[in-house]
């Protein structure tokens, strides 16, 4: 007997008070229905950026009660004790590098029987993902960087335009946030001074992908001049900001002397690399690191590397913008998660110590680690644009059938980490965490 998909819910984000993206928006649940045939039901939400009215609009149910449910989209993690029986979950689980804060809600997925498919994880054939937020995480992260550098220089007694901007999530869109740096960008043009004269303000940015695309849209709109890294120490000091661009081969190096970087082994043996990004940092004003990141791979800033710089003489490096946010990760002086309201934290290099907020010396760090909900909206509307056409199929999709032959979409197959309630092919590594944690 086929168990058929009927009814998709949308699940109200409850992990903080900031949470308010949404997974498919109004108008695409409005098109699951009428081309789909399948019903939504919303969970009543007085934070979600779409309102519960929008949805009904387009003839989505407004409930409470999930219970009818097949499928249930949210955006972050499901509270372990919330989990219902037998369901298909949709959510950015953030469990497939073993993380042990979520480790008891995978075994509570297990426990239940669900099928859960991980969002970071729906990719293309050729690994590509398809779904994602970290565009929208680039562009809150930088606009967040930016307002920390002008508050900093203004506890160093340096007034910028930057001190203008106002937090990301203040703005009531993205066009208004962009409008604002670019009219911040003229004014830096037309009348620079203060840190302008007396250093050339260097922004480095790692990597290339999605999250240092959409940061540098916003660093763009900025009078910009670009340098190549081994350009660093031939940059002049000039009303406006530089940009450079790390790549693999820029950050790291192979340990064995004489060996040629190969991005390939690189990606397949990391331990035979050692970071090289150490002899940048004195360069760089800001830093802004987008980069995936395990323990497999070399960090980029540690705390060993920034205690001898400032052994030297005062730090350059203002601020550093951790967009992808690993506690003690490639970033190792990121110490814990901050939040929209207090985002920053500063560590001081000579003598290890932290605390949360601004500070006229050491390293302040960016660390919120859910900046995409800072621009609930857009980022919302550009997650659900590719999210919901590998939805449309769900109506016939066979639920009890192996994972395999039960109609799911490959890009949705490669993403199911369990399937009612069994660790898939690709996932069975996440049981050594889960014995380590009884």
């Amino acid at each position: 007997m086929r168990d058929m998909i009927t009814t998709l819910g949308i699940r109200r984000e409850d992990k903080n008070e900031w949470e308010r993206r949404v997974s498919i928006i109004p108008e695409h649940a409005g098109r699951l229905m009428q081309t789909a045939g399948l019903r939504i039901m919303v969970q009543p939400s007085a934070l979600r950026v779409f309102q519960d009215h929008e949805y009904a609009q387009v003839g989505g149910v407004i409930k409470e009660e999930l219970d009818d449910c097949e499928v249930i989209l949210n955006v972050k993690e499901v509270p372990p004790e919330k989990i219902l029986a037998d369901k298909v979950y949709l959510l950015f689980s953030h469990t497939i590098k073993g993380q042990p804060h979520n480790l008891a809600m995978l075994r509570r997925f297990m426990e239940q029987r669900c099928t859960l498919i991980d969002y970071e994880c729906i990719t293309d054939d050729q690994g590509k993902r398809l779904v994602f937020f970290g565009r929208y995480a680039g562009l809150a992260g930088m606009l967040e960087t930016l307002r920390g550098l002008g508050l900093r220089w203004r506890l160093q007694g340096q007034s910028t335009p930057l001190l203008e901007l106002k937090p990301a999530y203040e703005y009531d869109s993205l066009e208004s946030a962009e409008s604002a740096v670019h009219s911040i960008g003229e004014r830096i043009s037309s009348h620079g001074g203060g840190p302008f004269r007396t250093a050339p303000v260097i922004f480095g940015f790692s990597g290339y992908g999605q999250v240092s695309r959409g940061a540098q849209e916003i660093f763009d709109l900025l009078p910009v001049r670009t340098l190549a890294p081994q350009e660093l120490d031939a940059a002049v000091p000039y009303a406006g900001f530089y940009k450079t661009v790390f790549t693999e081969e820029d950050m790291v190096e192979p340990c064995r002397p004489g060996a040629v970087f190969s991005l390939n082994e690189y990606y397949q043996r990391p331990k035979n690399y050692c970071s090289r990004f150490q002899s940048y940092l004195p360069f760089l004003t800001v830093l802004v690191n987008g980069i995936y990141w395990d323990k497999r791979y070399p960090r980029l800033v540690s705390k060993k590397g920034l205690r001898e710089l400032a052994q030297q003489g005062p730090l350059r490096l203002q601020i550093i913008g951790d967009i992808s946010c690993d506690i003690h990760g490639s970033i190792e002086c990121t110490e814990r998660i901050t939040t929209p309201e207090n985002p920053f934290l500063t560590w001081q290099p000579l003598t290890g110590a932290w605390h949360i907020g601004l500070s006229t010396d050491g390293v302040s760090i960016l660390a919120v680690d859910h900046l995409p909900a800072e621009l609930p909206r857009a980022a919302s509307i550009g997650f659900s644009q590719a999210l919901w056409p590998l939805l449309s199929g769900l109506a016939t999709v066979d639920l009890h059938a192996p994972l395999a032959q039960c109609g799911l979409p490959e890009p949705l197959q490669r993403a199911t980490i369990l399937h009612n309630g069994v660790l898939t092919s690709g996932f069975q590594y996440l049981q050594k965490h889960l014995q380590k944690e009884d």
